[in-house]
């Protein structure tokens, strides 16, 4: 079973993820990218950062040794979120660049990601490199001596005024409730957003290495609704425990997903292609609603890294995830949870209009997700009755609805989505599926 998922090395910490395997895969990580070329000519540095679980610190010292053991200089930049490490790659001229963060998992789990020096993640065929290398003897070439480690004490300045930088609307007279679901973004979005002139109401701000998404943030949205309606303010804003991702609520405490902010920031940003890259997850509501404003539409698989790939490869500018992982091409290159929500508050305030106003322009279609767990991933695509079913009901559903079927890249579990224009088909098809993969998959 491979060993990198759709976002890097998951598991739980020190039982999948030990600090042997966190040494291992930065040690075969600065292999890979010194045959390749990437550290030629000039000695190279790390930006290693890692989001608020207790984990983290013993995996940064062993992510540390591994780079600093073969030759690499790291600049440690202590708890950010990880689109922070992507752009002081580039801010600071880094090589490459490692966060410790298992995202939305709970505090027992944690990841590794690793960057490129484009800021960008790791495409497929380097982290199959580095995961064959895991392990082996390697010697450092001889012309390269041990890297040292030291703190950055600035790059959490750098990342902020960069934000703001990329906003040109001042946010007074705004009440903005922010879930920072005791995460990452704890220490930069009520900062960023209070310097734009909000009035910031901060919650689940308080990491204790241990309530890091814990009935919290954008997998939580039920203590952001709350507070929203409560202090009666304009918008809430819910990011999850490593801040590359964002949800929204309205003022009456509907949910603005990730499908919605792409529609809306679509109406507001110059898009030179006039199409909006999403994956297989967005919803028929937004692609027909694009349409409508003569904006196309293109999926990718889940996942915000084949989002990127992409927008990269056919000049698109605006891309991303209805689990809030939005990508604006022109400032990040990589999902970015803060910038996100800068410039969705910055449309609201230009606007003068309320959330829930603009997010008017899209009718969502009904669509169910089940997580079913305690199954086979690799048996799911050669299970014949199964994919007999899945024939039975998009031929059901015609034009007006569609089934997907996927394993998780990053949990343990089989996804079943069934839209549709009337919501009791979607979830009557959705569990009926659901039972036949529970039965026919059974661990």
């Amino acid at each position: 079973m491979a060993l990198f998922g759709t976002d890097g090395v998951r598991g739980v910490a020190g039982v999948d993820l030990t600090e042997k395997l966190a040494l291992d895969l930065a040690v075969a990580a600065a292999e890979v990218l010194t045959e390749s070329g990437e550290f030629v000519g000039h000695r190279p540095v790390a930006i290693v950062g890692q989001d608020s679980r207790e984990s983290g610190a013993y995996l940064e010292a062993a992510i540390c040794k591994g780079l600093t053991d073969s030759g690499v200089d790291v600049r440690r930049v202590g708890i950010l979120p990880t689109p922070a490490v992507s752009f002081l790659i580039s801010e600071l001229n880094a090589d490459l660049g490692v966060m410790i963060s298992a995202s939305h998992n709970p505090a027992r789990d944690n990841g590794i990601k690793f960057f490129a020096r484009t800021g960008r993640k790791l495409d497929d065929a380097l982290e199959a490199k580095i995961e064959s290398l895991l392990g082996q003897p390697w010697q450092r070439p001889a012309d390269m001596e041990v890297g040292r480690a030291f703190e950055d004490k600035e790059a959490r300045e750098k990342y902020i005024s960069y934000l703001l930088s990329t906003i040109h609307t001042r946010f007074d007279g705004i009440k903005v409730v922010v879930d920072c679901a005791n995460g990452a973004a704890s220490f930069v979005a009520p900062e960023v957003l209070r310097r734009a002139g909000a009035e910031v109401i901060a919650i689940s701000a308080t990491p204790n290495g241990l309530n890091i998404n814990e009935n919290c943030g954008s997998t939580h949205l039920e203590n952001v609704i709350a507070k929203v309606k409560s202090e009666k303010a304009d918008i809430g804003i819910a990011h999850d425990g490593d801040a590359d991702r964002v949800l929204a609520v309205d003022h009456e405490g509907n949910v603005i997903d990730g499908d919605y902010i792409l529609g809306i920031l679509a109406d507001h940003t110059d898009l030179p292609t006039k199409t909006v890259v999403g994956t297989v997850m967005t919803n028929l509501g937004l692609i027909r609603a694009l349409e409508k404003r003569g904006v196309g539409f293109i999926a990718t698989p889940v996942g915000d890294r084949y989002v990127l790939e992409k927008m990269l490869a056919e000049g698109h500018t605006l891309g991303g995830e209805q689990s809030g992982h939005i990508i604006m091409q022109k400032y990040a290159n990589t999902g970015d949870g803060l910038l996100t929500a800068l410039h969705l508050i910055s449309h609201l305030a230009q606007s003068k209009k309320t959330l829930k106003e603009l997010a008017a322009f899209m009718v969502r279609y009904p669509q169910v997700l089940i997580n079913v767990s305690g199954v086979s991933k690799e048996k799911l695509a050669h299970n014949l009755k199964i994919q007999e079913s899945v024939a039975e009901i998009e031929k059901s559903l015609g034009a007006s609805g569609r089934v997907l079927l996927r394993a998780s890249g990053t949990e343990p579990l089989i996804r079943v989505m069934i839209e549709a224009e009337n919501g009791s088909d979607a979830q009557q098809f959705a569990e009926s599926l659901a039972s036949l993969v529970k039965s026919e998959l059974s661990l």
